[in-house]
């Protein structure tokens, strides 16, 4: 998947285009948020995406990184690149499975 990350301030934090490669994940293991396999795989009345699908999702905290935050150095939430308890808003696009 290529995808955007952003904060609710619009403060990008990650991007797939900006490396020039997608996200090459294993969808509905737990190796994504929640949020993430939601989106890719469904579940909870969410359809699965297609390949070639584009989707925007804004994640409340508890579908995404929850009270720990994401990208901390030392205590500080504030030294955090994902402040603890942050809604994300995410730009994914499904580009397909990667072959095996």
């Amino acid at each position: 998947a290529h995808y955007r990350g952003m904060l609710e301030d619009g403060t990008v934090f990650d991007s797939s285009y900006g490396r020039g490669r997608p996200l090459t994940i294993m969808v509905g293991v737990g190796e994504v948020i929640k949020g993430w396999d939601l989106c890719l795989a469904g579940g909870e009345g969410i359809p699965p995406m297609r390949v070639g699908g584009k989707r925007s999702l804004r994640l409340p905290p508890e579908l995404a990184y929850g009270e720990k935050g994401a990208g901390c150095r030392g205590w500080e939430p504030t030294s955090c690149v994902i402040p603890p308890n942050s809604t994300l808003l995410f730009d994914v696009e499904y580009v397909g499975r990667a072959s095996s």
